[in-house]
């Protein structure tokens, strides 16, 4: 079968033919829908190498993160699952019997040291193929759902959706404010997700008019990046600030620009890796605000994001590639050219 292959450190990916999988005990061989290209997968082929030591993400392996597919075959042990349903890919894969595995926060894994791989398509085979194989307990189901436009979810939806819940608390109640900066394809699943699950007026920045428009068409409120941009975002909090921020850049002006608006007692979360640093002192940033960070979600919240998809509350923004095409999906992904997110369609559509 065709699979795209992180061959080797600082190496762009190959194109090539490796042999079809063979799901083990308690595993499900997928047909492939979908897989999503993701920059973090830019960033361990061309950013990442041996001396930084992540030995769960060493070469070689299919790429894709970020997956759907049909069964097509139950390994040992397996029942319940009927060939030809569809599912949602979830990623990660931790130890499964630490306490944070026990909670389905695999990302979090208490063992991750010990494991082989991080995930399926970061150490472990992932979707970029024309079948994969995935614990059948990492399985979300769709339903009658799109299956193609559905694959991002596993991270681009997944990865705003747990920083948005556990930002909840801040925006309980009338007349809250939430802030996303940057309207990628993270972002713009982020404005929906808060539009759908919570009652604040959603504001969001952006230097792509397009991005911004795509965003007011979601319910945003939108302030062009560039001077007088803090001040502006201000004036529509009524100089109180905003309760929740989301950069999903995470560059040090991104940031600079959430801590220089973010309301007292309000929250910042930086989702984007771009490495932004941050001088913080007692002075710079409003009394008792919540500076964290935060790393994809859990399964359970995988679970709600496809249920939020099968009800038509959020609808990625997806540009399709045929397998012929995957190696250019991410060369245009590189050069930031797609308007949303590049999916490889394996199988065909």
């Amino acid at each position: 079968m065709r699979a795209v292959v992180f061959e080797n450190w600082k190496t762009k990916p190959a194109l090539t033919e490796v042999d079809k999988p063979t799901p083990g005990p308690g595993e499900v061989l997928l047909k492939v829908a979908g897989a999503g290209a993701c920059h973090s997968d830019v960033a361990v082929y061309a950013d990442y190498d041996a001396s930084m030591g992540m030995t769960q993400l060493e070469p070689k392996y299919i790429l894709g993160h970020e997956s759907s597919g049909w069964v097509e075959e139950v390994g040992e042990g397996v029942t319940g699952l009927n060939k030809g349903d569809a599912y949602l890919v979830y990623g990660p894969i931790g130890c499964g019997h630490c306490a944070p595995c026990s909670r389905g926060q695999d990302t979090y894994c208490d063992n991750v040291a010990d494991m082989p791989y991080m995930a399926s398509g970061l150490g472990r085979d992932g979707g970029m193929a024309e079948y994969m194989t995935v614990p059948a307990r990492n399985l979300v189901p769709l339903g009658d759902a799109d299956p193609y436009a559905a694959a991002p979810l596993a991270d681009a939806g997944l990865t705003p959706y747990h920083a948005i819940k556990l930002s909840l608390p801040k925006l309980a109640g009338g007349g809250k404010t939430a802030l996303v900066i940057g309207l990628g394809g993270l972002g713009l699943v982020a404005v929906q997700i808060l539009t759908a699950i919570t009652g604040a007026t959603v504001i969001a920045t952006d230097m792509k008019p397009e991005a911004m428009a795509r965003a007011e068409e979601f319910g945003a409120i939108t302030v062009p990046g560039g001077e007088g941009q803090a001040e502006r975002i201000r004036e529509l909090t009524g100089g109180k600030g905003v309760n929740a921020v989301f950069d999903f850049v995470g560059v040090a002006p991104t940031i600079a620009l959430a801590a220089s608006v973010v309301a007292r007692q309000g929250r910042l979360t930086v989702v984007g890796i771009a490495g932004g640093e941050f001088a913080w002192n007692f002075f710079k940033v409003p009394y008792e605000v919540d500076f964290t960070s935060t790393y994809w979600g859990t399964i359970e919240e995988l679970h709600e994001v496809a249920a939020l998809y099968r009800a038509g509350k959020i609808v990625p923004d997806v540009e399709y590639f045929a397998m012929d095409d995957a190696l250019e999906a991410y060369r245009r992904l590189e050069a930031g050219e797609l308007s949303g997110r590049a999916v490889v369609t394996p199988n065909g559509r």
